[in-house]
């Protein structure tokens, strides 16, 4: 069954923006290196600053920049533990991916929630301490009643290969 489509709060559905070359090289650069300064930025893009400076602006406004945010190693820090999981909802009612998609958002150890066309509805992934703290997440979420039907849980061993989306090139 097909889910209306979401919208992101604050966004608009608009045509993007025209890119070019010097943007799709500030996008790659930023998406590495979101500390650079923008005097560093605009000569890895090969722009004075002042150019450099209103193509980020720019970017920023028109939301294909969305954030800046530093990469935390966790388990530096103490144990946890990362699972992948697939959800499948009891019903598939617009009001149901709604409730289900509220309630995830007031979850910090949901890390990352998709809505997936095919065999399950989400796919989301938890960072919790442990298997234990997995398992009490799982039945929180089956006693609030959003709505789960069947849940499969897969634990991550080590982790492969995490990197932003390639950009398509200009």
């Amino acid at each position: 069954m097909r889910r209306p489509s979401a919208r992101l709060p604050g966004l608009s559905v608009t045509t993007p923006p025209r890119l070019d070359k010097y943007d799709f090289a500030i996008l790659r650069i930023l998406q590495s290196d979101g500390r650079m300064t923008k005097t560093a930025l605009a000569q890895a893009v090969n722009l004075s600053p002042s150019p450099c400076w209103e193509r980020l602006k720019r970017l920023e406004q028109s939301g294909l920049i969305i954030g800046y945010r530093a990469q935390v190693d966790i388990r530096r820090i103490g144990p946890v533990t990362e699972v992948v999981v697939e959800v499948t909802l009891a019903n598939h009612r617009a009001e149901d991916f709604t409730r289900f998609e509220a309630a995830v958002q007031e979850i910090p150890a949901i890390r990352s929630c998709w809505a997936t066309g095919g065999g399950v509805d989400y796919v989301m992934v938890l960072s919790v301490r442990d298997v234990d703290a997995y398992q009490r997440l799982m039945d929180d979420l089956l006693e609030s009643d959003f709505g789960i039907a069947r849940y499969f849980g897969y634990i991550v061993t080590k982790p492969v290969k995490s990197a932003p989306p390639p950009l398509p090139e200009p």
